[in-house]
């Protein structure tokens, strides 16, 4: 494994975190009116799942574990793995859905999930993190 590469994943991810964090609105009316703050909070949000898959595909590929068939499925393998725990691994599969509905099917957004996920939800991006730093 290229303890470098996941490395730079990670702060990657971090870095997207802390943009949601530093911009993440305190109302969801305040989502929905800001383009600039939709584009922002969305594209780091997704840029978050993303890195989180492909550090997943990344650790996966250096063990004997059967690959995934989908972005969702690296979590499990993870899980599988004894890197992340079972709660953990539901929520980033939920992550996962939002990212394909935000990349796929920008004009179908519901702002008010994506402002509960800015909310509550950047901790799962940190519970990760943190999980894949112990394992490197």
């Amino acid at each position: 494994m290229d303890k470098e590469l996941v490395n730079e994943k990670l702060e990657a991810l971090r870095h997207s975190v802390r943009r949601v964090e530093n911009k993440r609105p305190q109302s969801a009316d305040e989502l929905v009116n800001d383009f600039d703050l939709q584009d922002i909070v969305t594209v780091n949000l997704t840029r978050a799942v993303q890195l989180c898959v492909d550090i997943a595909a990344h650790i996966i590929s250096d063990t004997e574990a059967q690959p995934p068939s989908t972005m969702a499925e690296s979590f499990d393998v993870l899980h599988q793995l004894g890197i992340l725990d079972a709660a953990l691994t539901e929520r980033l599969k939920k992550a996962v859905g939002f990212r394909n509905i935000a990349v796929h099917s920008y004009q179908a957004i519901d702002w008010q999930i994506v402002h509960h996920v800015a909310q509550d939800s950047l901790d799962d991006f940190k519970e990760f993190a943190r999980a894949i730093a112990e394992r490197l």
